[in-house]
């Protein structure tokens, strides 16, 4: 496993990161057990960072889980909505009990869009940097999919990391194309930030090319870690190998093509339509209060994933 600094920080973390919301309610009906036997096979082929959230509810299965690791030896980033000093204190204790840690290595505000949200969160930021300054949290930043959220974190000092969105086709990106992120991607590393990526695989639709998507992220120099969600050892299998340039073992890759694939739709999507407009399949309607669709219909072509803003969509 290849093992970078993450920007100016300090922290060292290896070149995969172990994305959880794979194994969060927000995504799987996986059992704590089989989730902490995931993020276990993880950690023993090298995986040392977890990229976790309030949102996701699984602070329990890391928690289990750093039951059975040395919790100095696991880097973990959870992120916050905060926008007060009361929501980002509430938030920060609830993550230090839950994980039964006495600090947490990143804290992030979650999905900021712009040098305005990041103005508007001005008191939750004021109260992780007093947060820091105690020893509570080791670096502070932000996740977003905006390349103008990059732009602005770039020349912030209180920002130290930030997690943002880049594939190879440059799926969810928001404010710009690949291009444009990569510039302020490469730019926020010449200011010293330490990055880390997500949705290498476009949200699950660039699945299909696993390989070059995930080289694509792999070469970016100035990207220390790439969370990758994960939900089985076979997974974590292939992508430690991938990541690591080494081709995946033949009976992994039977395994994973064999793997039944479906399009999901979040129970929290607010129905814009795009998607439905978008499929040429007809595979998609809104009915009673949500948007469904006819897998009979489907033919997994993702096409729909790229007109979803917030990625609400999802072939898992």
């Amino acid at each position: 496993m290849i093992y970078n600094l993450l920007g100016n920080t300090g922290i060292r973390v290896s070149k995969v990161c172990f994305g959880s919301l794979s194994i969060s309610p927000l995504q799987s009906n996986i059992t704590k057990e089989k989730a902490v036997k995931v993020l276990s096979c993880a950690f023993d082929y090298g995986v040392n960072f977890i990229d976790t959230a309030e949102i996701y509810e699984n602070y329990d299965v890391i928690a289990e889980f750093l039951k059975s690791y040395r919790p100095a030896d696991v880097v973990i980033a959870t992120k916050c909505y905060a926008y007060t000093a009361e929501m980002a204190e509430k938030s920060l204790v609830e993550a230090l009990k839950a994980l039964n840690r006495d600090y947490i290595d990143i804290f992030l505000l979650h999905e900021q869009e712009s040098i305005y949200t990041l103005r508007g969160h001005a008191e939750a930021i004021e109260y992780f940097m007093r947060a820091k300054d105690k020893g509570y949290i080791r670096a502070f930043g932000i996740s977003t999919h905006t390349v103008d959220a990059v732009k602005a974190a770039a020349t912030m000092n209180e920002i130290e990391v930030i997690h943002p969105i880049i594939n190879m086709g440059g799926i969810g990106i928001l404010g710009g194309s690949r291009e444009d992120m990569l510039y302020a991607i490469r730019r926020a590393h010449e200011f010293g930030k330490g990055i880390y990526a997500m949705k290498a695989l476009g949200g699950g639709h660039l699945i299909g090319q696993a390989r070059p998507s995930i080289d694509f992220v792999n070469s970016i120099d100035e990207i220390s870690s790439i969370a990758i969600g994960m939900q089985s050892e076979d997974e974590v299998i292939a992508d430690v190998y991938m990541v690591s340039g080494r081709d995946v073992p033949d009976d992994v890759a039977a395994r994973l093509n064999k793997k039944v694939r479906k399009l999901v739709i979040e129970e929290w999507c607010d129905m814009c339509g795009a998607c439905i407009d978008r499929c040429v399949q007809n595979a998609l309607r809104i009915e009673g209060d949500s948007v469904v669709v006819d897998m009979e219909k489907c033919n997994l072509c993702s096409y729909c994933v790229g007109t979803c803003p917030h990625f609400y969509i999802k072939v898992v």
